[in-house]
């Protein structure tokens, strides 16, 4: 039962960068979703993977819980995104690379 440790990144229906700040644990299916034949609806029996998802607010919690419990873990760290500082004015500057045209 091996977890993974992660942040997770922002979705891409959101400008912010809320939910992004906590580390969470999840962990590995065991087995294979199964597909029901009459419905199509996908279910497994592996409640660990399908519905358990702990929160923590730094790496170094996440890391102590899974000791604690022997739980075997990795850790998946994002690289550092360089923050892209834009206004609505930047589209009329004068130190802009290339004309601005429709």
């Amino acid at each position: 039962m091996l977890a993974r440790i992660y942040r997770p990144s922002k979705t891409a229906m959101q400008s912010g960068r809320a939910n992004t700040a906590q580390w969470v644990l999840e962990f590995e299916a065991q087995a294979a979703r199964r597909i029901d034949p009459l419905m199509g609806w996908t279910s497994g029996s592996d409640m660990n993977a399908s519905e358990l998802r702990l929160e923590f607010d730094t790496k170094e919690a996440a890391i102590a819980y899974a000791k604690r419990r022997a739980i075997p873990y990795q850790v998946f760290e994002a690289p550092k995104a360089a923050p892209v500082v834009k206004a609505y004015s930047d589209n009329f500057a004068y130190r802009r690379r290339e004309p601005w045209t429709h």
